[in-house]
């Protein structure tokens, strides 16, 4: 088992203070978004043996067990981040894997470079993910229903938005809202942002169900993105609570700490809220146009005080176990690679103590026990494969 070394990702977005205040360390001052926990190889943790990539492939089946290996190659198949929000991220979906290898293999062809602004495929992964909140966490994810993005719509009075409300009534619901999605992307840039600007307006007057756009418009101002947002569920996720995004589910964070953990990839498709490529038939290709609402995931009691959070896909499991003091230790050996997570209070795991932000890996099939240290529980959360 080795403690990890991880890398904080600068990104614009992110909280100045979230990451620091988890890590119990002073803020710089600079944004502080994801701190990533794994082998992808833009920022490999580190251990005292090496970058985890690079021990990985030194001996692929010590470290990740011969099952993990035959199902999923020689290379750990997720990314584990801690993602803080300080302003909202880019509106997006990821492609299921048949799109993906498809993509990557037509950009490849036209020999088009990976740090390419408007190439979309950086690999041939799809890029399924899980988001658990932390702290109170807020987010857009899938499609809101027709008749009440128009209710909603309708509600701000901004005569440019009829058009879409009268489109959302009168068509089906999946032709309805790829027809608007496709209307607002590819609209006058100028007639769009005096829109945009007219509807945060409105949006801030009213503020209540349109507060978490008011503050998107304030982020984005004259985006596309804005109006697009209109179109999905505002989730907030209380502490402990998950949401699943799958392939082409539109989606973005807006505030709030959490954990991430996704298949292995940088597959996105950008619908707006940023300056980067947006490539608009290949998004429509992509998009699942399926209007329901966002299901909240809380964790579900397993064995040995383990709680499960249950996805419907192999390349990662989230867990967490909440463990008491004075407790007796709880058994976390398991047959596949594990990354662990502290995310409160202390805990001893195996030999090594932890604390707040602080992470392990494990090899598959260490032997390893766990129990809280001192007078407040302890809170770990465990990444891992299915097998």
């Amino acid at each position: 088992m080795d403690r990890l070394s991880n890398t904080v990702r600068p990104y614009a977005w992110g909280s100045t203070t979230a990451i620091p205040e988890l890590l119990g360390v002073a803020p710089t001052g600079e944004p502080q978004a994801e701190l990533w926990m794994g082998a992808h190889p833009g920022a490999p943790s580190r251990l005292e043996r090496g970058p985890l990539n690079e021990v990985i492939a030194a001996d692929p089946v010590r470290e990740l067990g011969a099952a993990a290996v035959r199902k999923f190659g020689p290379h750990l198949p997720f990314l584990f981040k801690v993602l803080a929000a300080g302003t909202p991220l880019s509106l997006q979906v990821h492609p299921d894997l048949a799109q993906a290898q498809q993509g990557y293999a037509t950009e490849e062809r036209s020999h088009i470079p990976l740090d390419a602004p408007h190439r979309n495929y950086k690999d041939a992964n799809h890029k399924p993910e899980l988001i658990c909140a932390l702290t109170p966490f807020e987010g857009l994810c899938g499609f809101r229903t027709p008749r009440d993005t128009a209710e909603l719509m309708a509600g701000l009075g901004v005569d440019s938005l009829k058009p879409y409300v009268d489109l959302l009534q009168a068509h089906p619901s999946e032709a309805a809202l790829r027809e608007l999605l496709t209307a607002v992307l590819t609209a006058d840039r100028e007639e769009m942002a005096a829109t945009v600007t007219e509807a945060a307006v409105a949006a801030r007057r009213v503020g209540g169900p349109y507060a978490p756009y008011a503050q998107i418009a304030h982020h984005f101002p004259g985006d596309p993105g804005v109006i697009a947002a209109l179109l999905l569920n505002h989730v907030r996720l209380e502490p402990g609570e998950a949401m699943f995004l799958g392939a082409g589910v539109p989606h973005a964070y807006i505030s709030g700490l959490g954990i991430e953990i996704m298949a292995n990839s940088d597959n996105v498709l950008r619908c707006g809220l940023t300056p980067k490529h947006v490539d608009v038939p290949e998004l429509l290709r992509v998009v699942r146009f399926d209007a329901d609402d966002p299901a909240v995931l809380r964790p579900e009691a397993s064995e040995h005080g383990e709680e499960v959070y249950d996805t419907p896909i192999d390349e990662f499991r989230l867990s967490r176990y909440v463990l008491a003091p004075e407790a007796a230790a709880s058994d976390l050996t398991a047959d596949t690679p594990q990354i662990l997570l502290c995310t409160s209070g202390r805990v001893t795991l195996g030999e090594l103590d932890l604390g707040p932000g602080e992470s392990v890996f494990v090899p598959a099939g260490e032997a390893l026990t766990a129990f809280a240290t001192g007078s407040l529980p302890g809170t770990v959360f465990r990444a891992t494969v299915v097998i």
